[in-house]
């Protein structure tokens, strides 16, 4: 039939909207879906069958599917959708990087608030930005601080509190954790010294700093990278997948990418184009 077929799919939160249609869209091209959803309203009150009614209505239609009704929410309901290792690892990694920094940056914003002044320095890294071999925690973690950045960096603006990202590179007790690389945390190579982060560090807590950056500093070498985006298609309101695969040359053609101007207009990513 194609690709998806006999794959087994998991959708959460697949009882309506969005999640309803990949969950469709899916079975109908034979994949084996479980459908997950905790039949509560957007604030998670009530319940009902909504997952049971989307398992019905792809079995009505020949195809195959199951029910779920865990919570993503909670570690171990989540892993009760998808037989995992531990996650203990992972909770503390995520803990540590990206709820240790939430937790101090909320305690700290009432006052930059309200004073119409503050500098947020998040620290990222490039195993987030640009994906790292076995760096799966750690990753999702600092990848999950510029999505804090690019929120708090908008809210903050009529405030006069700047809020942005450095991706460090140095020799640390962290890179030096590895017996396998070689790095003396004590004495670092030439050009990975720690202090050459720290200018930049100074930068981002300026007065001129700028806000929703990403900026690295990285054994000496300092740059900026963003999101880009290009300019896509537009497809009719009855467009299928076999409709995508008749443009995606188009979609994917990031030959003419541009940063996006404006940050914060996400909604231009959603204006039709011609």
């Amino acid at each position: 039939m194609t690709e998806f077929k006999n794959k087994v799919v998991i959708v959460t939160g697949a009882g309506g909207g969005i999640g309803r249609q990949h969950a469709l869209e899916f079975a109908r091209r034979g994949a084996r879906v479980l459908v997950n959803d905790l039949g509560s309203d957007v604030r998670g009150e009530g319940g009902g069958p909504m997952a049971d009614s989307v398992v019905q209505e792809i079995r009505d239609s020949g195809g195959v599917a199951v029910a779920n009704y865990d919570s993503v929410s909670e570690p171990e309901s989540a892993a009760a959708i998808v037989k995992n290792t531990t996650l203990e690892d992972f909770q503390l990694v995520v803990q540590v990087h990206l709820l240790g920094s939430s937790y101090v940056t909320h305690a700290a914003w009432p006052i930059m608030y309200e004073k119409n002044y503050g500098r947020i320095v998040l620290t990222t890294s490039v195993s987030g930005i640009f994906g790292q071999f076995g760096q799966s925690a750690y990753g999702a973690a600092k990848m999950g601080l510029l999505g804090l950045m690019n929120v708090l960096s908008l809210e903050g603006r009529s405030r006069g509190i700047k809020v942005n990202c450095l991706s460090p590179g140095a020799d640390t007790r962290m890179t030096a954790l590895d017996a396998e690389t070689g790095i003396d945390a004590e004495n670092p190579r030439p050009g990975s010294h720690p202090h050459l982060v720290t200018p930049l560090a100074l930068y981002l807590a300026s007065e001129n700093a700028p806000t929703g950056t990403v900026m690295h500093a990285l054994s000496g070498r300092y740059l900026r990278s963003e999101t880009f985006a290009n300019s896509g298609v537009s497809l009719e309101e009855n467009s299928t997948y076999e409709d995508l695969l008749d443009n995606i040359a188009e979609v994917t053609n990031m030959d003419a990418a541009e940063p996006l101007a404006v940050p914060g207009n996400i909604n231009a990513l959603f204006k039709p184009h011609g």
